[in-house]
């Protein structure tokens, strides 16, 4: 494409709304504030009371909890972090430490579900007695609690933090129904088999909320094209705008979760037309593909070239 200058770059940024962020962050805080509290109080009864009753599902559920209890703490900071404006050392701003949190929180809901397995396998090779209706009693009570705190959680579900931090707690709910059934089997029947049985069960739920969770951050951290965006169709549309001869350079990237942005050079007929060109652009991306953060770099041929036809290509 020799027969065009290369400009400065006098493109477009449309930024979103940035106060929108800002109000979502904050009321993420609140809530993983609460979420602390809630979960690191009953973590340590738990506790204690699957080491007296010698129970491996009421184990988990602590261990679920006091996993947590760190990951919202975590959670918590990179919420706080994530309002940080933007500065000439980070000009996207710090939006993406709440993404990372997240996946620093999957990963050790990871390690959490191998160490259920590895667990739940020795203790079905050798079982221990339990103390059935002791386990009942304390795991009706961290259901209780789990339920408060997934419901304070959910209402701020929109942020991929908090929603990192639910998936705990929903770990968490599953971890506390399987003690309440275990209690309530080994205190009728006397089958301890069952209370690392239904363990071993919660790992394997717990595990498939994880990896999805893994797989959108790190579809964020590696700056691919949103899921939901057809990268083809999204340069045919904008090589498609009356006035563009081509379109080359594009890239397509998720900033944080629910926020998209684009660059890419655009060759138009003549420079007059750029500014039709830059709105109309800029309509066909919100409304279309719903990325809202867009730079556009004009490039135009020569005034003193002869005009001929350039062949209309979405990438280059």
């Amino acid at each position: 494409m020799n027969s065009h200058h290369h400009h400065p770059h006098v493109g477009a940024h449309h930024h979103g709304d940035s106060e929108h962020v800002e109000r979502t962050s904050q009321q993420g805080s609140r809530a993983l504030l609460l979420a602390v509290v809630f979960t690191g109080g009953y973590a340590l009864v738990e506790l204690l009371g699957g080491l007296w009753s010698g129970s491996l599902a009421l184990l988990a559920d602590a261990g679920h909890m006091v996993t947590d209890a760190a990951a919202l703490l975590f959670a918590l900071a990179a919420n706080m972090v994530a309002r940080r404006p933007a500065s000439e050392r980070h000009s996207y701003g710090l939006a993406r430490a709440e993404v990372i949190a997240a996946f620093v929180n999957a990963l050790a809901m990871l390690g959490i579900v191998v160490w259920l397995f590895i667990e739940g396998v020795e203790r079905l090779r050798q079982p221990q007695p339990v103390n059935g209706g002791s386990v009942f009693v304390i795991a009706s009570v961290g259901l209780v609690v789990n339920i408060v705190v997934a419901w304070v959680l959910a209402r701020e579900g929109n942020n991929v933090n908090t929603r990192a931090a639910l998936l705990h707690v929903l770990g968490d709910m599953l971890g506390s129904v399987a003690a309440i059934a275990a209690g309530v089997i080994i205190y009728f029947t006397g089958y301890f088999a069952i209370d690392p049985l239904l363990s071993m069960l919660v790992g394997g739920l717990i595990l498939r909320s994880t990896i999805g969770v893994l797989r959108e951050t790190t579809h964020v951290l590696l700056d691919s094209v949103p899921e939901d965006v057809d990268y083809q169709k999204v340069g045919q549309a904008l090589a498609g705008i009356h006035g563009v001869r081509s379109v080359h350079d594009l890239h397509i990237w998720v900033m944080v979760p629910g926020r998209s942005a684009l660059s890419a050079h655009v060759l138009v007929d003549d420079v007059v037309h750029w500014p039709a060109v830059l709105s109309h652009a800029r309509t066909v991306l919100r409304e279309r593909f719903d990325i809202d953060h867009v730079t556009l770099q004009p490039e135009w041929l020569r005034s003193d070239s002869p005009r001929r036809s350039v062949p209309i290509r979405s990438v280059s």
